[in-house]
């Protein structure tokens, strides 16, 4: 049953990340600065969790030790979140998530490395097969592209493996999935805050209207997805929590094509189904290991 209730949040984690373009862009489209959206997406959702995890009975109380660990899982985070949404004004959303979906290749790499999980010659296999799709994918959607975004779509792949190996591996799997999760919010929405201020500030939203897409941003695209993520690594591990995440580049291509009219290719569909086949691979690989 905990593997089960692993998957079905591992499901629910990727299918609802795949939302965060939309309402990204909307955001952007609607003249908000990439600190801005940041803003209020971990602002809002951080205090949705507040409430639903006072609600619940949760315990909001650390040590210091923990709040060090918390504090070091947030800045792996809130990169992760400032690369795509620079990535996302650059080059097509779609494109964004499914290079972004690479990072499961960093997880089992990062584990091979740093905690003495035997690696095999599948997993530099799929490293390679998924680098010719990132290729593929690249120039598929090179029309498309505003800008060179390679190293922050880079270190998004790398900051958000660092993030799940972190989960897995440290004080906080000893938190709990909801203070967890709210802790990294608040701590990146006060990032966030400050780099607003250095860069134009952060309006005061009043237009019901613009709510609707924070709202969208703030809760199913970051509040649940992101407990959800916790809770699935929690219950089956890193390595079966990265396949899972399949949903999230196939959602943001769909909407990407059929809401923003980005292009979608013979390339850029190849490249998409080798990197969700090198990273199918070595989670498969990693789970019979």
């Amino acid at each position: 049953m905990n593997r089960v209730e692993g998957i079905l949040w591992a499901a629910l984690s990727s299918s609802t990340f795949g939302l965060a373009p939309l309402f990204t862009l909307l955001l952007i489209g609607a003249g908000y600065s990439s600190f801005e959206v940041l803003t209020y997406r971990w602002g809002v959702a951080s205090l949705c969790l507040a409430a639903y995890g006072v609600a619940t009975g949760c315990s909001f109380r650390l040590c210091g030790r923990q709040l060090g660990t918390v504090f070091l899982l947030s800045l792996f985070r809130a990169a992760t979140s400032l690369s795509l949404v620079i990535a996302y004004q650059n080059i097509a959303s779609g494109m964004a998530s499914t290079i972004h979906f690479m990072y499961p290749l960093v997880v089992a790499l990062a584990m091979m490395c740093f905690f003495r999980e035997r690696g095999s010659v599948w997993t530099f296999a799929a490293v390679g097969l998924s680098i010719v799709g990132a290729v593929l994918l690249s120039q598929g959607n090179a029309g498309f592209a505003r800008g060179n975004t390679t190293l922050g779509i880079v270190s998004s792949v790398v900051a958000y493996g660092g993030y799940i190996v972190g989960v897995s591996k440290s004080r906080a799997v000893e938190i709990d999935s909801t203070v967890l999760t709210c802790y990294v919010m608040a701590f990146g929405a006060l990032m966030f805050i400050v780099g607003g201020c250095f860069t134009g500030g952060i309006r005061l939203e009043t237009d019901p209207h613009t709510w609707l897409y924070i709202l969208g941003i703030a809760l199913p695209a970051t509040a649940v997805s992101n407990m959800a993520l916790v809770r699935a690594i929690k219950c089956i591990g890193p390595t079966l929590t990265s396949i899972l995440g399949a949903m999230e580049p196939l959602t943001a291509v769909v909407i990407g094509v059929w809401v923003f009219g980005e292009p979608f290719t013979a390339q850029g569909a190849g490249g998409i189904l080798l990197i969700v086949a090198a990273v199918t691979t070595v989670v498969l690989h990693s789970r019979r290991a």
